[in-house]
């Protein structure tokens, strides 16, 4: 926070600079992010660095929902963490951790759970579409994912949350447990915000562009990852679904393959649909899936280069993760103290 100073030359006393926002986000290392996150999260959060207080968060606890095999998790975290930085999240202006390194994320989130009703997560869309998809496996974990999520949130007081467009029902429970309990306990909780990217938010599967691109999904060529070599990246985008007109034109309706793929091509350019229209009249789609592929492939090999030279480097990355760890302790562990206080926990004199 800024702090008013008094100006000793002209004796007055310059108004304090407004504090900035605060902005929460994180992401499981449940494998190498696809495109889509990058375009749709972690490019953004690269750049809002510059104007917000940023806390980013690898989400490991998240990750045990489902079945992990646990030596491939721990490899994935720092993987996932090296990824970040190479993407431009600077350790020192924003705060980068591991959920885990930061017990009071599950201390908070227990007093949150039992402010929470049984109702409201029980309609929550992702317990029942990841029961479906794990019938095997419909754990507690599963069910009470939304109230750490909520924790994760409200333990940093954060003003705003990257979030997709399927995920805005965690956003609104959220908000709702924070405003029982100040209802409750009296003002505790900020009431976060949504924040969605004006473009590129959701990058859709290259095979069925109905869907959204994600890494667990069976076929290979329906998403780019990160760390895809520029043969891989070609190949892919040549077999993404189009249709037959043969025309490149923004219709998602009617034309979602060849939609999808001006998205991907104009959140890398920066060019509007009707110019990108202009820049393909009369060309096939064999020239237009080269030029999307070849646009991806420049803009990931700077970052694949430095993930290579960070991942190497194991000391600096959990040295990152652990100064990370103490930062958003330090955060985390007053606002714990003030919730334990408020629901009448007696709490050990220090």
């Amino acid at each position: 926070m800024s702090e008013t100073i008094q100006n000793n030359q002209t004796g007055q006393t310059p108004q304090a600079q407004p504090k900035r926002k605060r902005i929460l986000s994180g992401i499981q290392p449940t494998g190498t992010p696809t495109l889509g996150n990058y375009v749709g999260a972690v490019r953004n959060w690269a750049l809002l660095q510059n104007d917000y207080d940023c806390l980013y968060m690898v989400a490991d606890l998240h990750s045990l929902t489902v079945r992990e095999e646990p030596a491939a998790l721990r490899r994935r975290t720092r993987e996932l963490a090296a990824l970040l930085l190479a993407a431009g999240i600077d350790p020192v202006n924003s705060v980068l951790f591991v959920q885990s390194h930061v017990p009071a994320h599950t201390q908070l989130s227990w007093v949150l759970a039992c402010n929470t009703q049984f109702g409201e997560l029980s309609r929550m869309t992702q317990f029942k579409d990841k029961s479906a998809k794990h019938p095997d496996n419909v754990n507690g974990g599963l069910f009470t994912y939304p109230v750490l999520m909520a924790a994760d949130i409200l333990i940093y007081n954060a003003d705003l949350v990257p979030v997709g467009q399927d995920q805005t029902q965690h956003l609104e429970i959220t908000r709702d447990i924070a405003q029982r309990f100040n209802n409750l306990y009296g003002p505790t909780f900020t009431l976060p915000e949504g924040y969605v990217p004006a473009a590129g938010a959701k990058i859709m599967s290259l095979a069925e562009p109905a869907k959204k691109m994600s890494k667990s999904d069976p076929n290979v060529n329906s998403f780019v990852l990160m760390t895809d070599d520029r043969d891989t990246i070609v190949r892919k985008f040549k077999r993404a679904v189009t249709d037959s007109e043969g025309s490149v034109r923004f219709d998602v309706q009617n034309k979602p393959g060849v939609s999808n793929l001006m998205t991907i091509y104009s959140a890398f350019t920066g060019k509007a649909m009707a110019d990108i229209e202009a820049e393909f009249a009369g060309k096939g789609y064999g020239d237009f899936k080269l030029a999307v592929a070849e646009t991806v492939a420049d803009a990931l090999v700077p970052i694949q280069t430095e993930y290579g030279r960070i991942l190497a480097d194991k000391a600096y990355v959990d040295g990152v993760l652990k100064d990370g760890a103490a930062r958003a302790s330090r955060l985390a562990d007053r606002l714990v103290a003030k919730v334990y206080r408020k629901v009448g926990l007696l709490q050990p004199e220090r």
